[in-house]
């Protein structure tokens, strides 16, 4: 198994987009798994389309589901901040995806996106692993 590790700086984006990474790591390594996972309390991974609005679509729903306010026992950090340490049971913070002749096999809409509503923390950490068939 090959892992790397993908600094991210997401800013105050919810989600980000590590489709190129992701592609990029995977090249040349011919036919497997290549597993995505965000050690992180407070991120996911997910496949979505983007850049024709399910990102913002996305970001809109997490807020709904998961309201910034008191309601949560978690409560250091800003206010709300409970709810981003839920997040992660509702998107998971890994996903595997196949990878054939050196490219993620994802479907023609299909990115891997990092979610991540903690806007306390910009700089993120994604590792990349590899597994040969």
């Amino acid at each position: 198994m090959e892992t790397v590790e993908l600094p991210v700086h997401n800013g105050d984006r919810v989600v980000t987009d590590l489709t190129v990474e992701v592609t990029r790591f995977c090249a040349g390594r011919g036919d497997g798994l290549v597993n995505v996972f965000a050690p992180h309390a407070t991120a996911g991974l997910a496949l979505i389309e983007t850049g024709a609005g399910s990102d913002a679509d996305l970001a809109t729903t997490l807020a709904d589901i998961l309201p910034r306010d008191d309601r949560y026992q978690h409560r250091h950090g800003t206010h709300g901040h409970g709810a981003d340490h839920v997040l992660p049971a509702i998107i998971s913070p890994s996903l595997t995806v196949p990878v054939l002749g050196g490219e993620p096999a994802l479907g023609t809409w299909q990115s891997i996106v990092l979610v991540d509503t903690n806007g306390d923390n910009p700089q993120r950490m994604v590792r990349l692993s590899f597994v040969p068939a």
